[in-house]
């Protein structure tokens, strides 16, 4: 079997036991971030965001991506924090609510959020009417 050489001397810059293809700098102090998804509990949604409820605070006004899963189907949206706030505070855990503006939509996603809206409403059914006096301004 012919190897080329642009291989062969790819093979010889590598480090005995050394898998890496590229070669690592050492650096002092450059930073980063990393994107984990975190559990959530979404309390509402339409087209346009939702609530949601996490253990945790988001920035106001940061941009996140947030998986959904929506019935069968699983999508991945991009959304900005419009307001945060404590919802819960127990002696164990704080709980936060969170209004998420969806943006940057894909028609696919629209799509799967609109039908998803739709099938949940109609599986509600109508909202219960409760009899009441309505107060006088």
């Amino acid at each position: 079997m012919l190897q080329s050489s642009a291989g062969a001397s790819d093979k010889k810059g590598r480090v005995a036991g050394n898998k890496r293809d590229d070669e690592r700098v050492p650096l002092e102090g450059l930073e980063g971030e990393v994107m984990v998804f975190q559990p959530m509990t979404i309390l509402d949604i339409s087209v346009g965001g939702a609530q949601i409820e996490t253990s945790f605070a988001l920035q106001l006004d940061s941009l996140h991506d947030f998986r959904l899963t929506l019935g069968n189907r699983s999508i991945v949206v991009k959304g900005r924090i419009a307001h945060c706030h404590i919802g819960q505070l127990t002696d164990v855990v704080a709980l936060y609510r969170t209004g998420v503006e969806f943006v940057e939509l894909t028609e696919h996603a629209r799509n799967a959020i609109g039908h998803f809206v739709a099938a949940t409403k109609v599986s509600q059914g109508p909202p219960s009417i409760v009899d009441g006096i309505i107060a006088e301004d």
